[in-house]
């Protein structure tokens, strides 16, 4: 009841797993990662073993398809499990047993392997496959742009219930401590890769870190009028509204960045994240400036 993807980025070294599945909580089942090895997705009556001990076979040398081979042929129950592997060699393999319930299938590309089961039709994984070569941006972008499309083509037959992201990188963790660069899931919702992408990009504003602009922009016009309404409608602003965006507004601004945790970037970044994301942002208060805070900082290089 599965749909996932694996890749590598090489350029970033980054490694990660995006899944969906109608099945509680998948994140805390299929997806393991870690950047000394590569990437596991585990799923069809998923045997959890293979997570640790997949990366564990990546560590000591062997590449994806001996890894794929050492432990399906290790498990009497191989022919109901599905896996794929990325190193971090960037070398590739998927798995499909026979017994696996249909439609269950997987296909794999440069750096990447995309698998599914119990689907609504093939069409999922190919469509999870061409979107996944033809986004643009950096791989957890590619990673749900490929959950999206392969739910629009036909994803799980039994329909939708959690979805997860999880990727790595070296120091990639938080305050670069570990490798965790993205980890997050939703466990139970109607949409989860709707809410997944959500949540994503809050955590992105909070805790990636991203090339400042050259020059940054500042708020004006219609843009800081919205931009004022919605900090007032919060409560944190009782100025005037204005096509001006003044010290005032900015010491609300200001307020909005610290109660959010925004202090991985500087207040002029999110001025000019506002003013180059706010006509691309969906949504209403709150959400919308994050969202906007999202498109606008999207330009920049992530570090």
């Amino acid at each position: 009841m599965t749909f996932s993807i694996v890749a590598r980025d090489p350029e970033t070294r980054a490694i990660g797993v995006a899944v969906q599945s109608k099945f509680v909580s998948v994140g805390s089942v299929v997806p393991f990662a870690s950047a000394d090895a590569g990437a596991i997705a585990t799923q069809s009556f998923a045997n959890v073993e293979y997570g640790p001990d997949g990366l564990d076979l990546l560590r000591r040398g062997h590449d994806a398809a001996a890894v794929v081979e050492t432990l399906t042929a290790a498990d009497s129950e191989a022919e109901s499990r599905q896996v794929g592997v990325v190193g971090r060699d960037g070398s590739v393999a998927g798995f499909t047993g026979d017994e696996c319930f249909d439609t269950a299938g997987d296909v794999q590309g440069e750096m990447y392997t995309v698998q599914g089961n119990i689907l609504e039709n093939e069409a999922t994984v190919r469509a999870m496959a061409d979107t996944y070569e033809e986004t643009d941006g950096g791989l957890p972008e590619r990673l749900l742009a490929a959950l999206h499309a392969g739910n629009e083509a036909g994803g799980d037959s039994r329909g939708e219930q959690s979805a997860a992201l999880y990727v790595v990188k070296p120091e990639g963790g938080y305050d670069g401590g570990n490798d965790r660069w993205v980890d997050v899931r939703v466990d139970d919702h109607d949409a989860p890769i709707d809410e997944l992408e959500r949540v994503f990009k809050l955590y992105d504003v909070t805790l990636l870190e991203r090339d400042p602009p050259a020059e940054t922009t500042e708020l004006t016009g219609e843009t800081a009028r919205a931009v004022q309404r919605t900090l007032a409608d919060l409560g944190l602003y009782d100025g005037d509204v204005s096509e001006v965006f003044d010290a005032e507004a900015r010491d609300a601004l200001e307020s909005f960045r610290g109660l959010n945790n925004f202090e991985n970037h500087s207040l002029d970044v999110l001025e000019d994240a506002l003013a180059n994301g706010w006509a691309d942002a969906d949504g209403e208060g709150e959400p919308r400036l994050v969202d906007a805070i999202w498109h606008g900082l999207s330009r920049l290089d992530r570090v």
